[in-house]
Protein backbone atom coordinates (compact mmCIF):
# COMPACT_ATOMS: atom_id res chain seq x y z
CA UNK A 1 0.00 0.00 0.00
CA UNK A 2 1.02 3.19 -0.71
CA UNK A 3 0.46 6.13 1.51
CA UNK A 4 1.14 9.52 0.57
CA UNK A 5 0.81 13.02 2.45
CA UNK A 6 -0.28 16.14 2.11
CA UNK A 7 3.15 17.68 1.38
CA UNK A 8 3.84 14.98 -1.24
CA UNK A 9 0.81 15.62 -3.25
CA UNK A 10 1.12 19.00 -3.43
CA UNK A 11 4.59 18.21 -5.04
CA UNK A 12 3.79 16.61 -7.72
CA UNK A 13 -0.15 16.48 -8.62
CA UNK A 14 -1.20 20.18 -10.24
CA UNK A 15 -4.43 21.62 -10.95
CA UNK A 16 -3.68 20.89 -14.71
CA UNK A 17 -3.42 17.20 -13.10
CA UNK A 18 -6.77 17.37 -11.71
CA UNK A 19 -8.77 19.24 -14.64
CA UNK A 20 -7.38 16.15 -16.94
CA UNK A 21 -8.50 13.66 -14.58
CA UNK A 22 -11.99 15.01 -13.75
CA UNK A 23 -12.73 15.65 -17.28
CA UNK A 24 -11.71 12.03 -18.12
CA UNK A 25 -13.94 10.53 -14.90
CA UNK A 26 -16.67 12.65 -16.09
CA UNK A 27 -16.87 11.45 -19.70
CA UNK A 28 -16.26 7.50 -18.49
CA UNK A 29 -19.33 8.71 -16.25
CA UNK A 30 -21.26 9.59 -19.35
CA UNK A 31 -20.76 6.26 -20.75
CA UNK A 32 -22.23 4.20 -17.42
CA UNK A 33 -18.46 3.77 -15.99
CA UNK A 34 -18.83 5.11 -13.10
CA UNK A 35 -20.67 3.91 -10.10
CA UNK A 36 -21.23 6.77 -6.92
CA UNK A 37 -23.60 6.02 -4.32
CA UNK A 38 -24.88 9.18 -2.61
CA UNK A 39 -22.85 9.84 0.32
CA UNK A 40 -23.60 10.15 3.98
CA UNK A 41 -23.60 13.23 6.13
CA UNK A 42 -23.44 13.21 9.82
CA UNK A 43 -23.57 16.32 11.17
CA UNK A 44 -22.39 18.04 14.72
CA UNK A 45 -24.46 20.88 15.59
CA UNK A 46 -22.34 21.28 18.85
CA UNK A 47 -19.50 22.37 16.64
CA UNK A 48 -20.80 23.82 14.07
CA UNK A 49 -19.40 20.47 12.07
CA UNK A 50 -19.78 17.42 9.75
CA UNK A 51 -18.42 14.55 8.75
CA UNK A 52 -18.89 13.42 5.05
CA UNK A 53 -18.39 9.57 3.95
CA UNK A 54 -18.15 8.73 -0.29
CA UNK A 55 -17.44 5.74 -2.28
CA UNK A 56 -17.39 5.58 -5.15
CA UNK A 57 -15.87 2.92 -8.60
CA UNK A 58 -14.50 3.08 -11.75
CA UNK A 59 -15.82 0.23 -13.56
CA UNK A 60 -12.88 0.66 -16.55
CA UNK A 61 -10.26 1.04 -14.37
CA UNK A 62 -11.28 -1.05 -11.76
CA UNK A 63 -10.83 0.90 -8.81
CA UNK A 64 -13.12 1.60 -5.86
CA UNK A 65 -12.37 4.76 -3.70
CA UNK A 66 -13.81 5.85 -0.36
CA UNK A 67 -13.06 9.75 1.41
CA UNK A 68 -13.99 10.34 4.24
CA UNK A 69 -13.65 14.15 5.30
CA UNK A 70 -14.58 16.21 8.29
CA UNK A 71 -15.60 20.01 8.26
CA UNK A 72 -14.98 21.83 11.53
CA UNK A 73 -15.21 25.35 11.01
CA UNK A 74 -13.97 26.44 14.21
CA UNK A 75 -10.93 24.59 14.05
CA UNK A 76 -8.62 27.40 13.01
CA UNK A 77 -8.93 29.14 16.48
CA UNK A 78 -7.83 25.76 17.52
CA UNK A 79 -4.38 26.15 14.91
CA UNK A 80 -6.22 23.29 12.85
CA UNK A 81 -7.35 23.51 9.57
CA UNK A 82 -10.53 23.53 8.95
CA UNK A 83 -11.11 20.33 6.30
CA UNK A 84 -9.31 17.11 7.03
CA UNK A 85 -9.54 13.86 5.30
CA UNK A 86 -8.30 11.03 3.44
CA UNK A 87 -8.83 8.49 0.85
CA UNK A 88 -8.80 4.99 0.58
CA UNK A 89 -8.51 3.02 -2.84
CA UNK A 90 -8.89 -0.31 -3.45
CA UNK A 91 -8.28 -2.61 -6.53
CA UNK A 92 -12.21 -4.08 -7.38
CA UNK A 93 -9.95 -7.11 -9.28
CA UNK A 94 -8.81 -8.68 -6.01
CA UNK A 95 -9.91 -6.52 -3.35
CA UNK A 96 -6.41 -5.30 -2.16
CA UNK A 97 -6.12 -1.77 -0.45
CA UNK A 98 -3.68 -0.02 -3.22
CA UNK A 99 -3.29 3.47 -1.30
CA UNK A 100 -4.07 5.72 1.76
CA UNK A 101 -3.71 9.46 0.78
CA UNK A 102 -4.33 13.12 2.82
CA UNK A 103 -7.67 14.46 1.01
CA UNK A 104 -7.64 17.69 2.39
CA UNK A 105 -5.42 19.44 -0.40
CA UNK A 106 -7.43 16.98 -3.35
CA UNK A 107 -10.84 17.87 -1.66
CA UNK A 108 -9.89 21.36 -2.48
CA UNK A 109 -7.84 21.13 -6.06
CA UNK A 110 -10.54 18.68 -7.35
CA UNK A 111 -13.24 21.51 -6.74
CA UNK A 112 -10.88 23.80 -8.31
CA UNK A 113 -10.70 21.99 -11.17
CA UNK A 114 -14.34 21.35 -11.33
CA UNK A 115 -14.83 25.40 -11.46
CA UNK A 116 -12.42 24.94 -14.01
CA UNK A 117 -14.09 23.09 -16.28
CA UNK A 118 -17.47 25.10 -15.78
CA UNK A 119 -15.92 28.24 -16.04
CA UNK A 120 -14.22 27.35 -19.19
CA UNK A 121 -17.63 26.18 -20.72
CA UNK A 122 -20.05 28.69 -19.47
CA UNK A 123 -17.38 32.28 -18.74
CA UNK A 124 -16.96 34.76 -21.75
CA UNK A 125 -13.85 33.95 -23.44
CA UNK A 126 -12.64 37.00 -22.93
CA UNK A 127 -13.50 37.19 -19.43
CA UNK A 128 -10.47 39.33 -17.48
CA UNK A 129 -11.98 40.22 -14.27
CA UNK A 130 -12.67 37.54 -10.96
CA UNK A 131 -14.40 38.56 -8.07
CA UNK A 132 -13.69 36.41 -4.53
CA UNK A 133 -16.17 36.05 -2.18
CA UNK A 134 -14.77 34.60 0.78
CA UNK A 135 -10.97 34.07 1.17
CA UNK A 136 -10.99 30.56 3.87
CA UNK A 137 -9.84 26.99 2.88
CA UNK A 138 -11.45 26.48 -0.67
CA UNK A 139 -11.14 29.82 -2.25
CA UNK A 140 -6.89 29.22 -3.10
CA UNK A 141 -7.70 26.74 -5.57
CA UNK A 142 -10.64 28.23 -6.72
CA UNK A 143 -8.57 30.81 -7.71
CA UNK A 144 -5.91 28.76 -9.62
CA UNK A 145 -9.02 26.48 -11.40
CA UNK A 146 -9.73 29.97 -12.92
CA UNK A 147 -6.83 31.26 -13.75
CA UNK A 148 -6.38 27.24 -15.81
CA UNK A 149 -8.75 28.33 -18.22
CA UNK A 150 -9.54 32.14 -18.52
CA UNK A 151 -6.46 35.10 -18.98
CA UNK A 152 -7.09 36.84 -15.34
CA UNK A 153 -5.65 40.55 -15.42
CA UNK A 154 -7.66 41.71 -12.65
CA UNK A 155 -8.67 40.04 -8.94
CA UNK A 156 -11.26 41.68 -6.37
CA UNK A 157 -11.25 40.05 -3.30
CA UNK A 158 -13.95 40.04 -0.52
CA UNK A 159 -13.92 38.64 3.07
CA UNK A 160 -15.66 39.74 6.07
CA UNK A 161 -12.70 39.72 7.89
CA UNK A 162 -10.13 42.32 5.72
CA UNK A 163 -6.66 41.05 7.14
CA UNK A 164 -7.50 37.55 6.02
CA UNK A 165 -7.91 38.81 2.56
CA UNK A 166 -5.14 40.27 2.89
CA UNK A 167 -3.07 37.00 3.76
CA UNK A 168 -4.74 35.54 1.17
CA UNK A 169 -3.22 38.15 -1.44
CA UNK A 170 -0.22 37.64 -0.06
CA UNK A 171 -0.52 33.72 -0.56
CA UNK A 172 -1.46 34.04 -4.17
CA UNK A 173 1.41 36.52 -5.05
CA UNK A 174 3.88 33.74 -3.08
CA UNK A 175 2.71 31.42 -5.72
CA UNK A 176 3.43 33.51 -8.40
CA UNK A 177 0.05 35.01 -9.27
CA UNK A 178 1.53 38.06 -10.91
CA UNK A 179 -1.75 39.73 -11.43
CA UNK A 180 -3.57 43.25 -9.82
CA UNK A 181 -5.41 42.36 -6.56
CA UNK A 182 -7.63 44.52 -5.02
CA UNK A 183 -9.12 43.99 -1.51
CA UNK A 184 -12.85 44.94 -1.75
CA UNK A 185 -14.50 47.08 0.86
CA UNK A 186 -18.10 46.79 -0.55
CA UNK A 187 -18.79 43.25 -2.08
CA UNK A 188 -21.56 44.45 -4.36
CA UNK A 189 -19.65 46.85 -6.03
CA UNK A 190 -16.72 44.22 -6.80
CA UNK A 191 -19.07 41.89 -7.82
CA UNK A 192 -20.58 44.60 -10.73
CA UNK A 193 -16.88 44.44 -12.05
CA UNK A 194 -16.69 41.52 -12.52
CA UNK A 195 -16.70 38.88 -15.60
CA UNK A 196 -16.02 36.04 -13.04
CA UNK A 197 -17.47 34.81 -9.75
CA UNK A 198 -16.14 32.57 -7.28
CA UNK A 199 -18.67 31.97 -3.64
CA UNK A 200 -16.37 30.00 -1.52
CA UNK A 201 -18.11 30.28 1.98
CA UNK A 202 -19.97 28.73 4.54
CA UNK A 203 -22.64 31.35 4.83
CA UNK A 204 -26.64 30.98 5.82
CA UNK A 205 -27.09 33.59 3.81
CA UNK A 206 -26.47 35.03 0.46
CA UNK A 207 -23.37 37.03 0.23
CA UNK A 208 -23.79 39.47 -2.27
CA UNK A 209 -27.18 41.10 -3.98
CA UNK A 210 -27.77 39.22 -7.60
CA UNK A 211 -29.14 43.00 -8.97
CA UNK A 212 -24.97 44.00 -9.18
CA UNK A 213 -23.97 41.10 -12.02
CA UNK A 214 -23.17 42.60 -14.79
CA UNK A 215 -25.29 40.76 -18.03
CA UNK A 216 -22.41 38.16 -19.36
CA UNK A 217 -21.05 36.68 -15.45
CA UNK A 218 -20.47 33.87 -14.60
CA UNK A 219 -20.76 32.44 -11.39
CA UNK A 220 -19.45 29.82 -8.85
CA UNK A 221 -21.07 28.72 -6.04
CA UNK A 222 -18.76 26.24 -4.28
CA UNK A 223 -18.77 26.90 -0.34
CA UNK A 224 -21.67 26.03 0.42
CA UNK A 225 -23.22 22.40 0.88
CA UNK A 226 -25.72 21.80 3.48
CA UNK A 227 -29.43 22.75 3.09
CA UNK A 228 -29.41 25.08 5.86
CA UNK A 229 -26.59 27.32 3.74
CA UNK A 230 -27.31 29.77 1.06
CA UNK A 231 -24.35 31.74 -0.47
CA UNK A 232 -26.35 33.09 -3.42
CA UNK A 233 -30.09 34.87 -3.34
CA UNK A 234 -33.27 34.60 -5.23
CA UNK A 235 -32.24 36.75 -7.76
CA UNK A 236 -29.21 35.61 -9.19
CA UNK A 237 -30.64 32.14 -9.41
CA UNK A 238 -33.84 33.60 -11.32
CA UNK A 239 -31.11 35.42 -13.74
CA UNK A 240 -29.39 32.68 -14.43
CA UNK A 241 -29.82 31.80 -17.77
CA UNK A 242 -28.26 28.09 -17.32
CA UNK A 243 -27.71 26.90 -13.62
CA UNK A 244 -25.26 23.92 -13.94
CA UNK A 245 -24.87 21.16 -11.00
CA UNK A 246 -22.14 19.01 -9.97
CA UNK A 247 -24.66 16.54 -9.03
CA UNK A 248 -28.48 16.48 -9.40
CA UNK A 249 -29.37 14.44 -7.13
CA UNK A 250 -26.78 16.03 -4.50
CA UNK A 251 -27.70 19.25 -5.58
CA UNK A 252 -31.21 18.57 -4.28
CA UNK A 253 -30.35 17.06 -1.19
CA UNK A 254 -27.55 19.91 -0.09
CA UNK A 255 -27.36 23.08 -2.37
CA UNK A 256 -29.61 25.55 0.38
CA UNK A 257 -29.58 27.94 -1.88
CA UNK A 258 -31.42 25.81 -4.78
CA UNK A 259 -33.59 24.22 -2.20
CA UNK A 260 -34.99 27.35 -1.02
CA UNK A 261 -35.59 28.52 -4.30
CA UNK A 262 -37.39 25.24 -5.08
CA UNK A 263 -39.09 25.25 -2.14
CA UNK A 264 -40.51 29.10 -2.20
CA UNK A 265 -41.29 29.06 -5.59
CA UNK A 266 -39.29 31.56 -7.24
CA UNK A 267 -37.42 28.47 -9.56
CA UNK A 268 -37.63 24.66 -9.95
CA UNK A 269 -34.99 21.82 -9.73
CA UNK A 270 -36.39 21.28 -13.29
CA UNK A 271 -35.31 24.23 -14.13
CA UNK A 272 -31.96 22.93 -13.57
CA UNK A 273 -29.79 23.04 -17.05
CA UNK A 274 -27.88 20.10 -16.57
CA UNK A 275 -24.59 18.57 -14.87
CA UNK A 276 -21.45 18.98 -15.44
CA UNK A 277 -20.61 15.44 -17.20
CA UNK A 278 -23.08 16.32 -19.82
CA UNK A 279 -21.39 20.17 -20.26
CA UNK A 280 -17.66 18.35 -20.61
CA UNK A 281 -19.06 15.37 -22.72
CA UNK A 282 -20.96 17.88 -24.93
CA UNK A 283 -24.02 16.59 -24.44
CA UNK A 284 -25.13 19.95 -23.36
CA UNK A 285 -23.86 23.45 -24.89
CA UNK A 286 -22.07 25.74 -23.00
CA UNK A 287 -22.53 29.88 -23.32
CA UNK A 288 -24.44 30.71 -26.11
CA UNK A 289 -24.23 34.57 -26.41
CA UNK A 290 -22.54 37.32 -24.16
CA UNK A 291 -25.61 38.73 -22.07
CA UNK A 292 -26.36 35.28 -20.31
CA UNK A 293 -25.74 35.07 -16.89
CA UNK A 294 -24.54 31.17 -16.04
CA UNK A 295 -24.48 29.81 -12.64
CA UNK A 296 -21.95 26.70 -11.50
CA UNK A 297 -23.14 25.16 -8.07
CA UNK A 298 -21.03 22.62 -6.42
CA UNK A 299 -22.15 20.26 -3.47
CA UNK A 300 -19.08 17.46 -4.11
CA UNK A 301 -19.59 14.51 -4.87
CA UNK A 302 -17.77 10.65 -4.41
CA UNK A 303 -16.86 10.35 -8.68
CA UNK A 304 -14.67 13.48 -8.46
CA UNK A 305 -12.50 12.72 -5.63
CA UNK A 306 -12.14 9.02 -7.64
CA UNK A 307 -10.61 10.89 -10.32
CA UNK A 308 -7.93 12.67 -8.57
CA UNK A 309 -7.20 9.99 -6.35
CA UNK A 310 -6.82 7.30 -9.21
CA UNK A 311 -4.73 10.82 -10.45
CA UNK A 312 -2.35 10.73 -7.92
CA UNK A 313 -1.66 7.08 -7.33
CA UNK A 314 -1.03 5.99 -10.96
CA UNK A 315 1.92 9.28 -11.16
CA UNK A 316 2.67 8.23 -7.69
CA UNK A 317 3.20 4.44 -8.56
CA UNK A 318 4.85 5.59 -11.46
CA UNK A 319 7.45 7.52 -10.02
CA UNK A 320 8.00 5.58 -6.96
CA UNK A 321 6.93 8.37 -4.59
CA UNK A 322 4.78 7.84 -1.10
CA UNK A 323 5.68 5.19 1.41
CA UNK A 324 4.88 1.34 0.87
CA UNK A 325 3.55 -0.54 4.01
CA UNK A 326 2.46 -3.54 4.96
CA UNK A 327 -1.25 -3.59 6.43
Amino acid sequence: MIVLNQEEIIRFYKIEDAIKDVRETLIAKIEGKVQSPHRTVLEFPENSASSLYMPSSDLESKVAAVKVVTIFPENPSKGLPTTQGIIVLTSTENGEHLSVMNASYLTRLRTGAMTGLATDALAKEDASVLTVVGTGGMAFEQVIGVLAVRDINKIYLFNRTKEKALLFSEKLKNDGVNISIELATDVNHAISKADIVCCATKSNTPVFNGDYLKPGTHVNGVGSYLPHMQEVDHTTITRSSKIVVDDLQGAKDEAGELIDADQRGVWSFDDVYGELDSLVSGQIEGRENEEEITFFKSVGASFYDLAVAKGVYEKAKSNQLGLNIEV
